[in-house]
């Protein structure tokens, strides 16, 4: 885009190297006024660093936007998702995924409040964030204009890199001045590694890229029994102490930590059509999934059941790929929230060495009937010679195939 056209930009900026330099790129670049943001999702690190050096880099204090969003992340992004059971190609629970839109959505939120003109990002050209950044942006803001600097630059190698910091008086940790093993990215859901190390899908990933998870081998001999109870699909007490969403969700983060549990090592389809490798960690996610689709076993009616399920894997590809505000992802959140009106109750788990186990589920609203399902007398409960006919009427598409010499399902 002409340079003449950026007046302010809203940049998202974590303090890190990258995006101190894409900060300074932005004021020599485009002599633009820079807004940064910076959220807090629950990587756990410190964010006051990342503001002192805003300041540094001569950022106006009323430039400076610093948001504690893990409520809002974990309520209105990641439990809406979790009703869905969502996962990517069968095992990703899209940790990184679902933290963009809301990053995005509040880099808009102040684009209008400040008046600014363009929105940047710190992804790089060959990755999926760029993506779900920019189509983000777009949803809610047509007109934005949108600053890639890794596909504009020519700051294409970590030298190059270092050398505009230092030109530009832009501070480096000294661990920063080597090259990093692997990238990682971390939320209240979940932490991932990528590259270097990670970039051979034989190489076993060093104990040193997992950071949330203790070994399941050095977990403890002894499993950790917790209750987790649900009202319409949401989990809201741990142990019947009642949490706020996000302060469950680090609840259980801890308890998968020190249980091993959530570790991933997955190659995946990224949606700019490379397979890349990641490592990922989401202990509290693992958990939740695994309790809440048990209180759904005794809740929600098969068929409704089977639909969610069969919409799963579309509605988890629409997350991976951006497409948060889009109105097929609103259409299927509408039916999944809908699905979850009984979806109340509590479910006992033993945490074990990298294993979450279902023990128990009970709800008020169970559709489990004992007095029909018993290998004892049901009082006529359930006939079953009944099932004689709808065995027949079942096979019936069959039998006149077979008649027609189609015998075994044959074409």
């Amino acid at each position: 885009m002409p340079v003449k056209d950026v007046k302010k930009v809203v940049l998202a900026y974590s303090g890190g190297l990258d995006t101190s330099v894409i900060l300074k790129w932005l004021q020599t670049t485009y002599n633009a006024e820079v807004v940064t943001f910076t959220a807090d999702l629950g990587q756990g690190e410190e964010l006051g660093p990342a503001k002192d050096k805003a300041l540094l880099l001569g950022i106006k204090p009323e430039n400076i936007f610093m948001d504690d969003l893990r409520e809002e992340f974990t309520r209105d992004f990641v439990f809406p998702m979790f009703r869905m059971n969502a996962l990517y190609e069968g095992c990703y629970l899209l940790g990184t995924s679902i933290a963009r839109p809301l990053i995005a959505k509040r880099q808009i939120e102040i684009a209008e409040q400040v008046g600014a003109d363009a929105v940047s990002h710190g992804a790089t050209g060959k990755g999926n964030d760029q993506v779900r950044f920019e189509i983000a942006y777009y949803a809610l803001k047509p007109d934005v204009k949108v600053i890639a600097p890794w596909r504009e630059w020519d700051l294409t190698s970590r030298t190059r890199l270092l050398t505009f910091a230092e030109e530009h008086q832009i501070p480096i940790a000294k661990d920063k001045r080597g090259e990093a093993p692997f990238s990682v990215d971390a939320n209240l859901l979940h932490s991932s590694s990528e590259g270097k190390v990670l970039e051979e899908p034989w190489d076993e990933p060093p104990e040193v890229v997992w950071q949330r998870t203790i070994s399941p081998m050095d977990a403890p001999d002894k499993a950790t029994e917790i209750v987790v109870r649900f009202e319409r699909g949401d989990a809201v007490a741990i142990n019947d102490e009642a949490m706020s969403p996000a302060t469950l969700l680090t609840r259980l983060n801890a308890l998968g930590k020190e249980n091993g549990i959530g570790r991933l090592d997955l190659v995946e389809n990224r949606f700019v059509g490379m397979k890349s490798r990641g490592a990922y960690e989401t202990p509290g996610g693992t958990i939740l999934y695994t309790a809440h689709r048990a209180i759904e076993s005794i809740t929600l009616d098969r068929e409704a059941a089977h639909l969610k399920d069969s919409l799963m894997p579309r509605y988890a590809e629409l997350i991976y790929n951006g497409f948060w505000f889009s109105p097929e992802r609103r259409m299927i959140q509408a039916m999944a929230d809908a699905s979850q009106a009984s979806v109340s109750g509590e479910v006992r788990l033993k945490l074990y060495k990298g294993n979450v186990i279902v023990t128990g589920r009970r709800s008020p609203n169970s559709l489990y009937s004992m007095k029909h399902v018993t290998f004892e007398e049901d009082q006529g409960a359930y006939d079953q010679f009944d099932a004689q006919g709808f065995i027949k009427l079942n096979a019936l598409r069959l039998r006149l195939g077979a008649m027609a010499g189609r015998k075994g399902g044959a074409l």
